[in-house]
């Protein structure tokens, strides 16, 4: 689908594929590969082929978090001492990472993060930002930033929405790393796997549970379980209610019910 530095994006068919690709660095983040993972989420989104994206760390790592090398090498600051009121250019840089979660969190299509080793910093917001977390037993999560003097920044919001405020303020006061049993505990992630050949058969599983479904119903639900999660009762309510009626009145859903009462398959049904 493009070409990257740091990642890679594909599709075969209906199914795209996202690999974090610095297996060097355990998938570490730069600027340019949060530029590109923004890039990416953007041209899945405007895909009308791709009906899943699966999100996956090269090497057997998803992503230790941010590069430290990296970060050490950053612009000075501007100089306030004489008056400059210029925004520091570290802000920008760092808030464009939470464009990308949200392209990410937001993507119409189902995503699959499939967790391996470390995911830590931005690989645990990710995985937060996913709709279906395969964990693999060697998975391990944590928000370390403050062992080294700063935080960790855009990921909170989605890790709060995913496991909930206290489990948050537990693991980012005291930046203990966890295993992938407790992840699974805690709701990180909802299927937890011994093996490769488990997690693969896991990750089948699932593609094959979305490509049965309509993907205009999909991402409509979609759509309204993450409004469900922030925006008022009734607003969510009568945005479903429009919503359904909406479905109801398009050729597929005449198209599923006969299929249902008939015992075949409709038309968007993949193998």
């Amino acid at each position: 689908m493009a070409d990257y530095a740091n990642i890679t994006l594909s599709r075969e068919g209906a199914v795209a594929r996202l690999i974090l690709n610095r297996p060097e660095r355990r998938n570490a983040l730069t600027q340019p590969m949060m530029i590109e993972l923004e890039d990416a989420f953007k041209r899945v989104a405007d895909d009308r082929e791709c009906r899943v994206l699966v999100l996956r760390g090269a090497g057997g790592h998803f992503s230790a978090g941010g590069d430290l090398s990296a970060m050490a090498q950053m612009p000075p600051a501007p100089d306030k001492t004489n008056g400059d009121r210029t925004e520091d250019p570290l802000v920008a840089g760092y808030r464009q990472f939470g464009h990308a979660l949200g392209a990410l969190n937001n993507l119409p299509q189902p995503t699959i993060a499939v967790v391996e080793g470390s995911a830590v910093g931005g690989g645990f917001g990710m995985a937060c930002c996913s709709d279906v977390v395969i964990l693999h037993e060697s998975a391990r999560f944590g928000l370390p930033e403050p062992r080294v003097g700063f935080i960790p920044s855009q990921i909170l919001p989605f890790i709060v929405r995913r496991i909930g405020e206290g489990p948050t303020r537990d693991l980012a006061l005291t930046a203990r790393v966890i295993d992938a049993g407790e992840a699974y505990r805690i709701g990180i992630g909802r299927h937890l796997c011994a093996t490769t050949a488990e997690l693969n058969r896991t990750l089948k599983a699932a593609i094959d549970d979305i490509l049965k479904l309509e993907p205009q119903a999909l991402s409509t639900v979609k759509r309204l379980t993450l409004a469900a999660a922030t925006d008022d009762l009734h607003a969510v309510l009568d945005d479903a209610a429009h919503s359904l009626v909406g479905l109801l009145r398009r050729p597929q859903a005449s198209e599923g019910i006969a299929a249902f009462l008939n015992k075949t398959s409709p038309s968007w049904v993949k193998d």
